[in-house]
């Protein structure tokens, strides 16, 4: 359909699966200029076509909608572009660029903070093992019928980090605080950077073999693809925990199921997976040694109410052909 031929500018809001950014931000000056599709549910194949196919703009949230040159190539219309946070990694720039169609992006609030706290959320809550002894107040008993491994406990055990940036300088913190001895490992750490945050750098190897609790904060690259394999989850400890905040490609995801099945790890908790939502016939949601949840690192109502903003901020300038907001230079 020509743009020419409609009046007002279509903006259509794609993977907004907390249904956010519509009831955080301010739009009323936006619904008074164009009109507004917002989706929530996951778009993929023609269903994602026939959403975005028309749209003059497109708000992405994260990376949850893979955005690349033959999807940009089935939208004839598509004349300006905005995602949530400061990177997406499935975007392609060039192909947007070619077609001089500009993107933007939003400040990302206390998101690092989040994950943080989401992290250790999932640490405390597998130690001592809250799904497990909710669901049995829930089943109407008190303790156990049969005797069980009791809950552990952090303070003098050894926390692993894999990585230790912006999020992972935060959790060596938490730990260090919990009485936690901290190591870490990452493919540029440094003793001197590792010891500004109270941590030791070891190998990748050791690390794996001497953590009690093992955590990934690493931006995956193709160096980091699938980083814990089968050979490396081997080296863990019988009564580990494995915890995956970041992204789902650091990890062998089919390596470890069988890991978890032969008890090394012996436990893990996981935010993240290769698909998003996790599929119902995914072997993780059956097994008894796995805590999970649906990617909730960075849902949080401060980060979205910064995304929220930034998207109404990026779109009130562009309608009203200001100049853009936060532009993505098109080599980013």
């Amino acid at each position: 359909m020509n743009t020419a031929a409609y009046a007002r500018p279509r903006i259509v809001i794609a993977g907004d699966a907390e249904q956010a950014l519509r009831r955080l931000g301010d739009w009323r000056k936006i619904d008074a200029q164009a009109d507004v599709t917002a989706h929530h549910l996951p778009l993929r194949g023609a269903a994602l076509i026939n959403a975005l196919k028309d749209a003059d703009a497109v708000v992405l949230v994260r990376d949850r909608t893979p955005f690349d040159a033959a999807l940009l190539a089935r939208l004839p219309t598509l004349r300006y572009l905005v995602f949530t946070g400061t990177r997406n990694t499935t975007l392609d720039l060039a192909a947007l660029a070619a077609r001089d169609i500009p993107v933007s992006h939003t400040e990302w609030g206390p998101s690092k903070e989040s994950t943080c706290e989401m992290t250790w959320s999932l640490i405390l809550a597998a130690t001592r093992q809250l799904e497990q002894q909710t669901a049995l107040l829930r089943r109407g008993q008190w303790r156990a019928d049969q005797p069980e491994p009791l809950a552990g406990v952090l303070h003098g055990q050894t926390l692993g980090l894999i990585g230790l940036g912006e999020i992972g300088g935060r959790v060596a913190k938490v730990g260090q605080a919990l009485g936690m001895k901290v190591i870490t490992w990452s493919p540029r750490m440094t003793p001197e950077r590792a010891a500004q945050h109270g941590a030791s750098a070891v190998t990748l190897e050791e690390l794996l073999g001497s953590a009690q609790v093992v955590s990934l904060h690493l931006v995956p690259t193709p160096a980091t693809h699938h980083l814990l394999n089968a050979q490396r989850l081997k080296l863990m400890q019988p009564g580990s925990l494995l915890v995956n905040t970041s992204r789902s490609a650091l990890v062998d995801g089919a390596a470890l199921v069988q890991a978890l099945e032969q008890g090394r790890p012996g436990f893990a908790a996981l935010d993240v997976f290769d698909v998003d939502p996790l599929p119902m016939d995914d072997p993780l949601r059956r097994m008894p040694n796995v805590l999970l949840t649906p990617h909730l690192g960075f849902v949080t109502e401060p980060v979205y109410q910064r995304f929220a903003a930034g998207v109404t901020e990026c779109l009130e300038a562009w309608l009203n052909r200001q100049p853009l907001i936060r532009v993505v230079p098109a080599t980013a």
